[in-house]
């Protein structure tokens, strides 16, 4: 979806009906049907139009504040009897798509196999799921979604019959394997799979193939393979010379080189002296390891990494530099690169891995040594056996590599670099010769190269690397394999071990290894079979960086989920907010921690945690340093506390909150971080919030986790977030009571009756509010009692008492006078003023809302400011309209933002 594609359902379906059949017009009664089916509702045509005009707003959204403007002509246009969705050629990804098709097709049926090749590439590159995927179907789109799906496998399979023309069998035997498994009933591609495997020299496989077929044709449909795959099955049995591309020269596969890589020889075209043993071979050398015949996605990277390796992006870079955390497939996709850029290098195409067995980094002339050893021609006929010697030092080094690789088309992958340091040498010496690099580092300090950062596979892209990898019971319950791509958080090497694990253990389920993923406690265990461990890979990248980035990664695991601001980083580091952003910033480099760009928030820049890293982290802060746990989290609650209380002053003036006695974190800076807009903030940090009163609650830190629940009552009380209400509240009503603090337990009960209140549960809130007051008198404060009693008159006229709800705003009304509590006496007015409304005696109603009115502003209380100004409005508008009773029937809004709606006679009965 592009950003202009609207989010909701219907509007998407409306848009998708439209553009597949863009320049013809949709009667609304097709559009109708697709969206509601037989049973529209009595407004559909007026809710149809009402998609139409948001549709129509965001497709100008970015031409001008009017079409007007720029000259930019509405493309969806009324015509009857509906619209017409007005096009050009190159507009639509399905009109590109149909056009390429048909080029595509007329480039084979002419035998110009490489332009077809090219057309129908294109053409499949514009695809990015199945078709109208995430778009509700209704019929016409269920119809178009299955012709365009059955146009994209045709285009498929003749584009790979066109590469099969051009000799690229070995090329396409991984991508192959995969389609024949996703596609187990496609004919066509298990021939083109057993063509590419016989043309590879690999019979036996091809022989394989044709049995896979035949099993899945009759488990899934009872029936026989056809005529053509039959006759080609009898063709490979036979060795069918006929089957193998005539005058195509046998692959050689050539490692040359010194005794660590047990070389082989033949004939070769070096220097006939035997002088240096470094005669050039004519053949090309290539030392790679097979390419993934399961690899899934990447479909971006893998098209730069092909232009940059054919010369076709801007400048001179011949370095490509792929990045990203352990895991994400940085080798797999450069090794594909790699396989597929035969053509392009026929000199070789050589791989050196640039840590040893212990995942310690190796020296640069060791990687130099071994790119030689791999690159080198054999000895000249009559050479004394044995290699030849390599020089010692990394000068010399670097010249004979200089020197071997001159004028050459070599690629060169340099895999799993620490550092630039490390790699320069090596470049230096190959300044020819075009390289991929791959590192859990950026190397942005690398001059002259282009740098791709693989992050985790998307969902599709997950759930289809478990479905090759898992299997048939991975394909029989795609939820479970949904919900397990997201518990590995769609980390490559985390979903291969995943489907591993599932496949090396017959009696499990999918739901089962799904049920095994959800505790994160254990979550990295279940994750390692044999010796695919995704903790032991994870733990090389937390090892590579520096004690103080270790220490800082442990303790940043300890911030609440999805996501943390900077001010989180300070507290948890007891840093200055300098220091925390630059070791936060290096995580994030070290690909330990996320950065997101967040422009429109309070804060810019958020960071979080992979799903699996940060189990790592709470695991080795458990393991190496278990002592800097708790005091990290009371140092995280009390800066959340800090600014919670800083937020609620100036979201609610006024409000009881329960005081704290320690001193807040220096570096924590309330008006920076807050700011202006408090809601902001608490919406913002509310995950946070909630995690650190249950970290408080878990640590016994019982005053700050009770402080931090009073905090940000009034946020949830003005957010309607009765759930997190509770699930605070309860803790600190727990943590209250384990401490024996009486006014902690009274501050809190208030606030939970407040909420009983809200959920309409009166008796509960009734039986709250007294508790809470007889705490209050027995502690002595007077404000917070009569502040209870004004609480418990508005459950009483929530149940319709509105004489007994009277005489409590009247008594509460006393004790705030007493106080000089503006706020309880602002309360303690506007319950007067709704009784008296209810009683129609509307003078004395708007008398009393002005004076809470006066009194809210005395309490400096803006919110409670404008409630009196608007409902006195709203009494003062009822009034002058002639008709008195009118406003003893209209709702009563009896707290800012919470009306109430009463029977239209009340019960006058006294208590």
């Amino acid at each position: 979806m592009t950003p202009q594609t609207p989010s909701a359902a219907k509007p998407r379906a409306v848009l998708a009906t439209l553009l597949v059949q863009s320049n013809t017009v949709v009667s609304t009664h097709t559009l109708i049907d697709e969206l509601w089916g037989a049973e529209p509702p009595r407004t559909a045509t007026t809710t149809l139009q009402v998609y139409v005009s948001q549709l129509r707003k965001a497709l100008l959204a970015d031409t001008g504040e009017a079409a007007g403007e720029t000259g930019t002509a509405q493309p969806l246009l009324t015509r009857p009897p509906g619209y017409l969705m007005q096009l050009g050629p190159e507009e639509l990804d399905l009109a590109v798509f149909e056009s390429l098709r048909a080029e595509g097709r007329a480039a084979y049926g002419r035998r110009e196999y490489e332009a077809a090749s090219r057309a129908l590439s294109r053409a499949l590159g514009l695809w990015t799921g199945p078709a109208l995927s995430g778009i509700p179907h209704g019929p016409s789109l269920e119809t178009s979604a299955i012709r365009l799906n059955e146009l994209r496998a045709e285009v498929l399979e003749q584009r790979i019959s066109a590469d099969l023309r051009l000799g690229l069998h070995q090329e396409l035997v991984g991508e192959l394997m995969g389609l024949a498994h996703e596609h187990p009933l496609r004919e066509t591609l298990h021939c083109h799979l057993m063509v590419a495997l016989y043309r590879s020299g690999r019979q036996s496989d091809a022989l394989q193939a044709y049995q896979r077929a035949r099993r899945s044709l009759a488990d899934e449909l009872a029936v026989e393979p056809g005529p053509v795959l039959t006759r080609l099955h009898e063709r490979v049995l036979a060795s069918d010379p006929s089957l193998a591309r005539h005058g195509e020269p046998p692959l050689r596969l050539v490692p040359v080189g010194g005794s660590d890589d047990r070389p082989t020889t033949g004939s070769g075209n070096g220097s006939g002296n035997g002088s240096a043993g470094y005669g050039r071979d004519t053949r090309p050398t290539v030392w790679l390891p097979p390419a993934a015949a399961d690899f899934t996605g990447r479909e971006d990277q893998l098209a730069v990494g092909e232009r940059l390796l054919a010369g076709e992006l801007p400048g001179r870079n011949r370095v490509l530099v792929l990045s990203g955390r352990a895991g994400a497939g940085k080798t797999a996709l450069a090794v594909r690169l790699a396989h597929d850029a035969a053509g392009r290098f026929p000199d070789g195409r050589v791989m050196v891995t640039l840590r040893d067995a212990d995942g310690r980094a190796v020296e640069p002339r060791t990687a130099m040594a071994t790119l030689l050893r791999r690159l080198r021609g054999p000895r000249a006929t009559g050479a004394d056996s044995g290699p030849e010697p390599l020089p010692s030092s990394e000068t010399e080094l670097a010249e004979l590599l200089h020197e071997r690789t001159e004028g050459r088309e070599v690629l060169i992958v340099l895999d799993d670099a620490v550092s630039e340091a490390q790699v320069r040498p090596v470049l230096s010496a190959v300044p020819g010769s075009t390289v991929i690099l791959t590192s859990r580092q950026v190397l942005g300090a690398l001059e002259s190269a282009r740098h791709l950062t693989l992050d985790v596979l998307s969902t599709r892209e997950a759930e289809a690397l478990l479905m090759a990898c898992g299997g048939p019971r991975m394909r029989d319950d795609p939820e479970a394999a949904g919900e397990i791509a997201q518990l590995c958080g769609r980390l490559p090497l985390a979903l291969r071990v995943a489907a591993a694990g599932l496949a090396a253990r017959p009696h499990w389920t999918v739901a089962g290894l799904a049920r095994r993923l959800r505790d994160e406690r254990t979550r990295l265990a279940a994750l390692a079979l044999g010796d695919l461990d995704v903790r032991g890979t994870l733990l090389t990248a937390y090892r590579d960086v520096d004690e103080k980035a270790r220490r800082a990664f442990r303790i940043l695991g300890l911030a609440a989920l999805p996501d943390f601001a900077p001010s989180t980083g300070t507290a948890l580091l007891a840093v200055d907010p300098v220091e925390a952003e630059r070791i936060t910033e290096q995580l994030v480099q070290a690909h330990l921690l996320e950065a997101r760009r967040q422009p429109g928030r309070l804060a810019p820049v958020r960071y979080s945690f992979h799903s699996l890293l940060r189990p790592l982290a709470l695991e080795v802060l458990a393991e190496e340093s278990p002592q800097e746990g708790p005091a990290a989290v009371e140092r995280l609650c009390r800066a959340f506390l800090t600014l919670a209380r800083h937020a609620d002053a100036r979201l609610a003036p006024g409000r009881e909150r329960l005081t704290y006695e320690a001193e807040p974190p220096p570096a924590i800076s309330p008006g920076e971080v807050v700011g202006n807009a408090p809601l902001r903030w608490f919406q913002e940090e509310s995950a946070g919030l909630s995690e650190a009163v249950r970290q408080a609650h878990a640590a016994g830190l019982w005053s700050l986790c009770c402080s931090l629940a009073s905090a940000t009552a009034g946020y949830y009380e003005a957010s309607a977030l009765w759930d997190e209400w509770e699930t605070t509240h309860d803790l600190a009503l727990d943590a209250a009571r384990r401490s024996g603090d009486a006014e902690a337990e009274a501050v809190i009960q208030r606030s939970l009756g407040d909420l009983a209140w809200q959920r309409h549960q009166t008796s509960l809130a009734i039986d709250r509010y007294r508790l809470a007051r007889q705490l209050f008198t027995r502690q002595g404060d007077r404000v917070a009692a009569g502040r209870c009693q004004s609480a418990e008159a508005d459950a009483l006229l929530a149940m319709g008492q509105i004489a007994r709800a009277g005489h409590g705003y009247t008594r509460a009304l006393s004790v705030s006078r007493l106080v000089d509590d503006a706020r309880g006496s602002a309360e303690s007015l506007r319950g007067l003023a709704l009784v008296a409304q209810r009683d129609g005696r509307h003078e004395e109603a708007l008398a009393r809302m002005k004076e809470c009115e006066s009194a809210a502003r005395t309490a400096g209380d803006r919110r409670w400011t404008e409630y009196a100004s608007r409902t006195a409005s709203a009494l003062r508008i009822a009034l002058a309209s002639g008709r008195p009773a009118g406003a003893s029937s209209i709702p009563l809004e009896v707290r800012p933002g919470v009306w109430l709606f009463l029977p239209s006679r009340p019960d006058r009965r006294a208590a």
